[in-house]
């Protein structure tokens, strides 16, 4: 099942670099939530959802991302990340994604920490 998580990362970047609400929306399950940190309030839901991330997007091309799982615990996934953007910082990131069985995003935190600092 770690082609699960490949195949939801490979679909995340296709949203981040397209930015088409369809794309966001087909990540997560009607009723997922969604942590841009990990005490944040979610951005609950498909609306919630993809106004926020239209609200914080990246556009097309800014950045290059480098994964690797670091770990699984049934349909939890761990994720390391390094996102480089070109013309910023770079950023470590940890993601925690737990995944439906129709592969979708059902949860979905993020930790992420500017290089620089």
């Amino acid at each position: 099942m770690a082609d699960a998580i490949t195949t939801w990362i490979d679909r995340y970047r296709r949203a981040w670099e397209s930015n088409d609400p369809d794309d966001i929306r087909a990540l997560f399950t009607e009723d997922a939530s969604y942590r841009t940190e990990p005490f944040a309030e979610p951005w609950d839901g498909h609306l919630e959802i993809v106004e926020g991330w239209l609200d914080a997007q990246d556009e097309p091309g800014a950045a290059e991302f480098e994964w690797r799982l670091a770990g699984r615990d049934g349909e939890t996934y761990f994720v390391e990340g390094v996102t480089d953007y070109a013309d910023g910082p770079t950023y470590s990131n940890l993601w925690v994604v737990v995944l439906a069985p129709d592969g979708r995003a059902q949860e979905f935190t993020e930790w992420w920490m500017d290089q620089e600092a």
